[in-house]
């Protein structure tokens, strides 16, 4: 008997992400296939980025990037189902809460092939935004569900769904530890900035609340000159846009250069001294590499982050952000909230079990 085929579904660059983590772990169990549906056209998913990532390339391009939900979901669903009846797979993988991800959750189900959810169990409550229907209707259909957390453990077991679940960890997780691997060997930034590791603070500023009040961003920048450390900032298009309506000066500490690409963007990550940020993604990842994160929002989905003490919520408060620049340092050990970064591993028995228990 051969190895079980797995057609994964993918949509948006992130995922791609994850799934080069998980694939390349796979890959000793499985024949895996992927399938791109083209859900974000992202010119940053070129032949390079595949390569950089030693991602294998899709087998199935099917370039629906368009229309509304339903026009997506829809053609997405009779073109998936086309890549099943070639493929003939033993299941069928989807990631997170996208339109690909329900589209092929749905295509699989009505075809009666066993649907496979990583990060199953998350919810935000608010049923008004398409991914937590996407996500529901997908952990309601699928046969094994992959959970990140004992919290999304419990968010299935309040909706009656116990059968199939594995509490496994964040496929985040693996993959920024996968990445960061990949980035020390690969990565030449350091040297062309000529930067040294943990000699500089990393700033990342994008979010609307932030980008869109003068006063705020007025306040950041000022915070961020007078911390007296070098800060090395991947400029976001729209907030130099910003910058350059509101006539703000910079200052001598603040570096400015071009945004990078993912695993360059790892590399400054993880050698940083402290992480400055708006951002959701690099929260979790300063986490994940052990930096410590200082969050210039008024809250955090990463609660976790702040109550292990690694992150720290300071808003666009000028001298909260310079105080937490001098001063706020973790010291407590990181807790495995996440996982232990094994996550694709621990998914493969389940899978290969599957079929083996009268399934």
């Amino acid at each position: 008997m051969g190895k079980l085929k797995i057609v994964t579904i993918l949509g948006a660059r992130p995922q791609f992400i994850k799934a080069a983590a998980v694939s390349s772990v796979f890959s000793k169990y499985f024949d895996e296939v992927l399938v791109h549906t083209g859900q974000h056209y992202d010119p940053n998913m070129s032949d390079v980025f595949f390569e950089e990532l030693n991602i294998p390339n899709p087998k199935y391009h099917l370039n629906i990037g368009s229309g509304s939900h339903g026009a997506m979901t829809g053609a997405m669903l009779v073109e998936i189902e086309k890549v099943l009846e070639i493929e003939k797979p033993d299941f069928v993988l989807v990631y997170g809460d996208t339109n690909s991800t329900i589209a092929g959750a749905l295509a699989a189900s009505k075809i009666l092939i066993p649907v496979i959810h990583v990060e199953a169990g998350l919810r935000s409550f608010n049923k008004a935004m398409p991914e937590e229907q996407n996500r529901i209707l997908t952990d309601h259909i699928s046969d094994l569900l992959f959970v990140p957390t004992q919290t999304a453990v419990d968010n299935l077991k309040n909706e009656g769904i116990t059968k199939g679940v594995h509490l496994v960890g964040d496929v985040m997780y693996d993959g920024i530890l996968h990445f960061a691997k990949i980035a020390r060997e690969k990565s030449t930034i350091l040297n062309k900035l000529q930067l040294k590791e943990g000699d500089f603070l990393l700033c990342t500023i994008h979010r609307a609340e932030n980008t869109n009040s003068p006063e705020r961003l007025a306040s950041i920048f000022t915070a961020l000159n007078a911390c007296g450390e070098l800060v090395v900032l991947p400029l976001h298009p729209r907030t130099l846009k910003y910058i350059n309506d509101y006539g703000l000066q910079l200052g001598d500490n603040i570096r400015v250069i071009e945004p990078v690409g993912y695993l360059d963007m790892v590399r400054l990550e993880s050698t940083a001294k402290k992480i400055v940020t708006d951002s959701g993604g690099i929260q979790k990842e300063a986490f994940f590499l052990g930096i410590p994160c200082i969050t210039m929002r008024d809250e955090t989905e990463w609660v976790e982050t702040v109550e292990n003490g690694w992150n720290i919520v300071v808003g666009a408060d000028e001298a909260r952000i310079v105080d937490a620049i001098r001063h706020f340092n973790p010291t407590s050990e990181r807790k495995s909230y996440f996982g232990k970064g094994n996550a694709s591993q621990l998914m493969v028995n389940p899978i290969l079990n599957y079929k083996n228990e009268g399934k």
